[in-house]
């Protein structure tokens, strides 16, 4: 009976034992399960995130130097591409002369300063500007003396003492004297001579800079020669050269783009297409009206027009900088919300840098066009390296 107590005891100690061996190894197990479930949202999420996409802000997108651009239908017919020059508009522009020959005595702007309208260049001491004066002197001495004539052939005219052809000839002398003064002031102010009557005034018609100065200190200037040029930078246009058969598809209003060295665009429009060629280039000239931004005269672009008169095509039209390989397909990036995404698109002519996307791309979205190729090299880079 002994025996069996004991053998009894030792089974039960056994399967304690047992059962805080497996209690340790189940609590082991369960300890280390939520750090795996933890971990289950992570790997959802990775696998949620489109593989195609690219997560960059504008700003970081614009210090990266990627360029976008909004795109609509209208197929390789619907543009006009054309090599253009920046000149300054008519208004923008100004030649300053010295509206009387004589020694320049003092300079008040250089080549490059800024200026105002109305503002003084130069003074130039000229003998003619004393004779417009001395001239504009006498006529208001004359016309004074005439005016006191008159008063007194009127009172005697009045008191019956003087005939009345005394009077109506010293009407005529104070009209034909207050003539004289009016010519000698005109004289004075188109010459624009100074006020002691010495020399003339060197003044700019425009707001601007000067870009062009021929003048020196002491020098003697003829009347009419250049001495300044004053050009303002914020008034300039657009001349584009187009061939015949693009000059007749384009009228006045239709819209332009010009495109900078940086990849930047400026939103334009037409003004007017000359109705004849150029003899040199056999083209005809487009003008263009910038519709902001500024230009610097001489600078060298070039404009995409859209003409009215254009045959309607469902194609977009993109740079061909835009179109990337990836995977063996060609790709364009989208803008969305957080970054870019690669879209599969279908091509099809190409001319001057641009390409037609026949398929893939709607109307009214914007895409990377300048730089595209750094989201490829990132989506590459996630993808473990594959470029095709």
């Amino acid at each position: 009976m002994m025996q069996y107590d004991k053998r009894l005891v030792g089974g039960v100690t056994a399967g304690l034992l047992v059962a805080a061996a497996g209690g340790f190894a189940v609590a082991r197990y369960t300890a280390s399960t939520p750090g795996a479930t933890t971990s289950q949202p992570e790997k959802r999420e990775a696998a949620e995130a489109p593989a195609n996409a690219v997560e960059i802000t504008p700003a970081r997108a614009k210090e990266a130097g990627i360029m976008v651009e909004p795109v609509g239908a209208g197929g390789l017919g619907s543009e006009i591409v054309a090599q253009a020059v920046v000149v300054a508009s008519p208004t923008g522009e100004a030649v300053v002369t010295a509206r009387a020959g004589g020694t320049v005595t003092r300079v008040l702007k250089r080549l490059g300063d800024p200026v105002g309208a109305g503002e003084v260049l130069a003074i130039v001491e000229s003998r003619d500007a004393a004779q417009i004066a001395a001239e504009r002197t006498t006529a208001a001495a004359k016309a004074t003396l005439a005016q006191r004539a008159l008063a007194r052939e009127r009172y005697l005219y009045d008191q019956k003492v003087s005939a009345r052809v005394d009077l109506e000839q010293a009407e005529a002398e104070a009209v034909s004297t207050a003539a004289e003064v009016r010519r000698a002031q005109a004289a004075a102010s188109a010459a624009n001579v100074t006020r002691d009557g010495r020399g003339v005034v060197v003044a700019s018609p425009i707001a601007g800079r000067v870009t062009v100065q021929s003048i020196s200190l002491g020098a003697f200037v003829q009347p009419e020669t250049e001495l300044f040029r004053i050009s303002d930078p914020r008034s300039v246009q657009i001349e584009a050269a187009v061939g015949p058969a693009d000059a007749t598809r384009l009228v006045a209003g239709d819209r332009a783009v010009v495109e900078l060295a940086d990849g930047s665009v400026i939103e334009a429009r037409v003004r007017a297409v000359t109705p004849t060629l150029s003899r040199d280039t056999r083209s005809a000239t487009a003008v263009l009206d910038l519709g902001g931004g500024s230009l610097q005269p001489g600078l060298a672009v070039r404009v995409r027009l859209f003409p009215s008169r254009s045959a309607a095509s469902g194609a977009i039209v993109v740079p061909e900088e835009a179109v990337q390989s990836l995977g063996g397909r060609d790709v364009v990036f989208v803008r969305t919300g957080k970054g870019f995404e690669a879209k599969p698109v279908t091509t099809g002519q190409r001319s001057a840098g641009r390409i037609e996307i026949l398929s893939g791309l709607g109307g009214g979205q914007t895409i990377a066009t300048r730089n595209a190729f750094l989201l490829k090299a990132e989506l590459a880079k996630g993808a473990g390296g594959d470029e095709d």
